[in-house]
């Protein structure tokens, strides 16, 4: 066996792989398990020894239950003394992870000689065995921390004594992996004595940033986790822990790559902690040191990623880069998201208006870059208040002496086009003209420039509408030029995608240029080139944007566009490609109705492959988890995967995560949506693919990226409204069982996710599906018993800020300013509220209207804002039409309001909620 491992060592291939099958053959011998555990203790070569320790790993994986208990003792102990023996740390390593897959199997009380070294080698005073214990219980607790809760107070007693140790990295490091792994099952009860362990914390990655790099970022996961617990660790610690995390990301003399983690951090604090920042009155302090590490100028001579003449798409948008410039600005992304828009635009003006003003063109670039990302989480405020000064700054920076400010203006106009609708569009007058002389001034070579003006382009044209007219003429003929003439594969591609941009604008005024668009369309759908590939994928994309712009001229071509889309799909494996032949099919189905179904049978054996594909997913393993300065910890690992191929493993330990390349989640998001579509538009044609497609979608509501369980919840809302639309046009017993069947889970998901979902997109979107299942399937939703009054329980619960992706802070004043995305959350619960009582009907909601009532009315007093008011007495006025006659019981209580909106800001909800109530129980009495 010895000379078998010597041989997968040596350099040379061939040896390798006949050594490989003949391990093979051994390890199928009962006999090689105490080979390899002697070899794991007694082998003079350290290499060997770690080998041993993982083909031994490996091999417990699945032949534990099949070892006696004789043999199990003996192992357990050889492990522990070998450990306890060895001196390389590689070797220990192996061993520590051999002993946590022991430690899965048995658990603390069938080896409690386990739980004996722990104690004793995490005390020691002989620092190597200390170190040794603490690599041993960082692995151990990481592998099953749920088994170590009996001894959190043990264990944060001994890392309130290991963090201290600022000499030793190791001991730091070790007790940091264990810290982060305990942070998520904290209880109320370990508060105390976690808090105690922050300043070190600090301290401990303080002593780790100089000696090595790479393991201070690991070691930042305790602070995020912390970050994170259910239970309040940091809060007491926040003001040191955001001065720590300011001075590591503004130090110019670290590397970039420790100065993005910790930004990373501080976007994750400014996400769960946005109150207790502005409590603390931490926020200048914050911005303060944000904007020099924004408007940091490159090294002499060079430019910012995406300031080069890249042809890295990703880099020709703006805003992407693995820099500390582009972390600080998605900082202040997080600080418009989840503050009050007053109160961060109050501290942020007077610095924006210095930077703007600066002569340095990087000042300047970092303040168009901080307008770009407000305008997302502060565009209501920037709309009501700001839009005229604003919108003349990035105008003006669109004109700028300097390049570097002109690609940042163009990312801004573009982010204001995405956010600041519909008013934006009002001043295309002043936009359009500057935008289309930009554009002409580009030449078509620097397809880097080109590709930011048609950014801000497609944006802001887009969502222009009959605005558009005057400008079609230049438009078309700036976006055919090159795919009339010579041009780069780049320059086309952009130009095809601007025609979509254009054609959703335009709608039926495009017509006259159909035929030469659907021409140069079909030439990039039929190209064989591979450097074309691009500009075939986009032009799917437009044609499918076509034929929702222009409707009936595009049916003629639409079996010819599924047959090119399926057509496709078979010849080229790309993600990019099969999602943009998903929308067109999705398109396509609006025109062609049931005349789809020839089709389907292909359109959905694609689509579910999409949804099942695993393509793209790349196994993280957990190599980091070990300490040794200046050497590479990777040696040796490579040979865990020489295990005998016939036998499955049941885990993999240092499997740690996944990551998953962002084209296959967009796949599948995209999948989603196309398939929600073509179900309702397909109706009766879809039932016999609606159980394999439903199935599949209901399992990505796990899906790790928000974007995507965002995109499921929605298609499910689809689902039910097909079926009932299935149900009205050719009933029939399955397809109602179906329809009763797939609403009961449906709804069931809803509620759980408006309850527990940590991210306010999600739950925006379930409450905006919600509320179209209820309008649709109206009160089939509500069959259920107890359904009414679950639904209203957890809109409820939104409404009084308790849900978990509400920021909730314990010590929380009752009346305070909120974030827009906060108030954005409220109105998407106050829709589904009158879909519910016209679901309901008017007797069975009214006892839960009693319950939303006080809500509602809190927010229509004097000191709520005009937006709090509109959202409160809209949603009054909607749910008094659903109550109907039910509504007279609430008069009285609502009289005062009706009264008062009518003279304040918002008249014209007050008059409609009169109108509501009048038309329902008739005259109100006199005043």
């Amino acid at each position: 066996m010895e000379q078998i491992l010597r041989e997968l060592l040596l350099p040379d291939t061939e040896r390798i792989r006949r050594a490989t099958k003949q391990l093979q053959i051994a390890l199928r011998d009962p006999a090689a398990l105490p080979v390899l555990c002697n070899l794991l203790a007694s082998a003079a070569d350290p290499q060997i020894r770690q080998l041993a320790a993982v083909l031994t790993r490996r091999c417990l994986n699945t032949r534990w239950r099949r070892l006696v208990a004789e043999p199990r003792e003996s192992l357990k102990s050889v492990v522990l003394t070998s450990l306890q023996r060895e001196s390389e740390h590689s070797v220990r390593l192996s061993l520590a992870q051999l002993t946590a897959t022991i430690f899965r199997k048995e658990g603390l009380e069938a080896w409690p000689q386990l739980m004996q070294l722990l104690q004793h080698s995490t005390h020691s005073p002989y620092v190597p065995e200390r170190e040794m214990g603490l690599l041993l219980l960082s692995v151990v607790v990481t592998s099953q921390p749920e088994a170590f809760r009996p001894h959190h107070r043990e264990l944060l007693h001994l890392l309130n004594e290991t963090l201290g140790a600022v000499g030793n990295p190791g001991l730091l490091f070790y007790s940091l992996r264990t810290l982060t792994t305990m942070a998520t099952y904290l209880g109320t009860d370990d508060v105390p004595l976690a808090r105690m362990l922050v300043p070190k914390l600090i301290v401990a990655v303080q002593t780790l940033i100089p000696i090595d790099e790479a393991k201070a970022c690991e070691s930042l996961e305790a602070l995020d986790e912390l970050l994170e617990s259910e239970v309040p660790i940091i809060t007491p610690h926040l003001s040191e822990v955001l001065t720590f995390c300011l001075a590591v990301a503004g130090n110019t003399a670290l590397g970039d790559a420790v100065r993005v983690r910790i930004l990373c951090c501080l976007t994750f604090l400014v996400k769960v902690k946005s109150k207790a920042l502005l409590k603390n009155r931490l926020l200048p302090l914050l911005l303060h040191a944000l904007f020099p590490i924004m408007a940091a100028e490159p090294p002499l001579g060079q430019l910012d990623p995406e300031d080069q003449d890249s042809e890295d798409e990703e880099l020709e948008i703006g805003l992407v880069g693995e820099t500390p410039k582009h972390f600080a600005v998605q900082v202040v992304d997080m600080l418009a998201l989840h503050l009050p828009p007053e109160k961060l635009c109050l501290q942020l003006m007077p610095m924006l208006e210095e930077a703007l003003q600066s002569k340095s063109p990087y000042q300047r670039k970092a303040g168009l870059l901080v307008l770009a990302v407000l305008s997302d989480g502060a565009g209501d405020h920037i709309r009501q208040r700001l839009l005229p000064p604003l919108l003349q700054i990035v105008c003006k920076g669109l004109e700028d002496p300097s390049q570097v400010v002109r690609n940042a203006a163009l990312f801004a106009l573009g982010q204001f086009s995405e956010n600041l609708q519909p008013h934006i569009s009002s001043y295309s007058g002043q936009v359009m003209p500057l935008l289309l002389a930009y554009l002409k001034s580009v030449p078509l070579g620097h397809v880097h420039h080109l590709a930011k003006a048609c950014y801000a382009l497609e944006n802001f044209v887009e969502n222009l509408g009959p605005k558009v007219q005057p400008y079609l003429p230049e438009l078309m003929d700036c976006m055919l030029h090159p795919l009339r003439n010579p041009s780069s594969p780049r320059a086309k591609e952009l130009a095809v995608s601007a025609l979509g941009a254009i054609a959703t604008a335009a709608q039926a005024s495009l017509l006259p240029y159909f035929p030469t668009i659907v021409e140069h369309l079909q030439e990039f759908l039929l190209t064989g080139h591979e450097d074309l590939q691009p500009v075939q994928i986009q032009s799917l994309e437009t044609l499918g944007v076509l034929a929702r712009a222009v409707g009936e001229p595009m049916r003629p071509l639409a079996e010819e566009c599924c047959q090119l889309g399926l057509g496709l799909c078979d010849q080229v494996d790309d993600p990019d490609l099969r999602r943009c032949t998903y929308s067109l099919f999705a398109a396509l189905s609006g025109l062609m109705g049931e005349g789809l179904a020839p089709y389907l049978p292909q359109i959905t054996t694609l689509m579910l492959l999409s949804l099942r594909s695993t393509d793209g997913i790349v196994p993280q393993y957990d190599g980091s988890s070990s300490f040794l300065l200046f050497d590479d910890e990777s040696d040796g690992e490579e040979e865990e995967e020489l295990m005998d191929e016939d036998v499955e493993e049941e885990e993999d330990s240092e499997i740690s995560g996944y990551s998953v390349e962002n084209a296959y989640f967009d796949e599948k998001e995209d999948t989603c949506a196309a398939l929600g579509e073509i179900s309702v538009n397909t109706s009766v044609a879809f039932l016999p693919y609606m159980e394999s497609v439903f199935e599949e979608v209901f399992k990505l509501l796990e899906c790790p990226h928000l974007n995507v369980r965002k995109a499921a919840h929605e298609a499910l809302g689809q689902f039910c409204c097909a079926l009932h639309k299935a149900c009205q046009s050719c009933s029939s017993e399955p397809t109602s069982a179906a329809l009763q069947a797939v609403l009961a889970r449906v709804v069931s998901s809803y509620t759980q996710a408006i309850s527990g979902e940590r991210e306010r997109q999600v739950v925006m979107s379930v409450l905006e599906a919600l509320t179209h299942v209820l309008r649709s399937c109206g009160t089939l939703v509500l069959q259920p018993p107890g359904r009414l009054a679950e639904l209203c329980s957890v809109l409820k619960a939104v409404l009084q800020r308790k849900t978990a992706c509400q920021d909730t802070d314990e010590e929380e004043e009752e009346k305070e300013d909120q974030a827009e995305y906060d108030a954005m959350l409220l109105e998407h619960a106050g829709e589904a509220i009158p879909a519910l009582a016209a679901a309901a009907g008017g007797d069975a909601f009214a006892p839960f209207f009693a319950g939303f009532l006080p809500l509602l009315l809190c927010k229509t007093k004097q000191g709520c804002t005009v937006a709090e008011k509109s959202f409160a007495v809209g949603t009054l006025a909607e749910s008094i039409q659903g109550l109907g006659a039910a509504s007279a019981q609430f008069v009285s209580r609502l009289l005062p309001v009706l009264l008062s909106t009518t003279r304040e800001a918002d008249p014209e909800h007050g008059s409609a909620m009169i109108v509501s109530v009048t038309t329902s129980v008739g005259p109100l009495p006199a005043c």
